[in-house]
């Protein structure tokens, strides 16, 4: 998964602000949303951990921790996270990207939050449904909350 976006309605302005994300706002048919990016300079995602809505670093570029923002769920089934001490998350999002496609996510993907030696976030993979598979051409998809494509 490349992207996500979110209703710009669906973000308080003030996480608008401390984080800058006005350089992230889109039009998409009229509607105004925010696009967050995994290859961004500096990738940011919204995340909904312990009942709040946080902008976190999607994945760690200081090589502290995994680089790609993304991890299979059966790593963390696996307990290869357990050192992190990893907190679930759930990444609202409407839309998802991946290989420049975009396809619309209902409720959101499933991820975890690490908080030492940094915060990062990651969103959670499996192995892709053959929808997504061609549709995205990649063997990998998000876990969605509620939903499989």
């Amino acid at each position: 998964m490349d992207g996500i976006a979110l209703p710009l309605s669906d973000i308080p302005e003030a996480l608008i602000e401390q984080h800058g994300l006005q350089r992230l706002i889109h039009d998409r048919g009229g509607e105004r949303e925010v696009r967050f990016l995994r290859r961004s300079r500096q990738p940011l995602l919204p995340v909904w951990h312990a009942g709040q809505l946080l902008i976190v670093a999607w994945g760690c570029r200081s090589g502290l921790l995994p680089r790609s923002g993304l991890t299979w769920q059966r790593t963390l089934d696996a307990g290869d996270w357990r050192p992190y001490q990893p907190e679930p998350i759930e990444i609202p999002a409407v839309a998802g990207l991946h290989n420049g496609i975009w396809f619309r996510i209902r409720r959101g993907v499933r991820g975890l939050l690490v908080e030492s030696p940094v915060t990062a976030a990651y969103a959670l993979v499996e192995p892709s449904t053959y929808y997504y598979r061609v549709m995205t051409r990649c063997g990998m998809m998000p876990v969605l909350i509620g939903e499989r494509i």
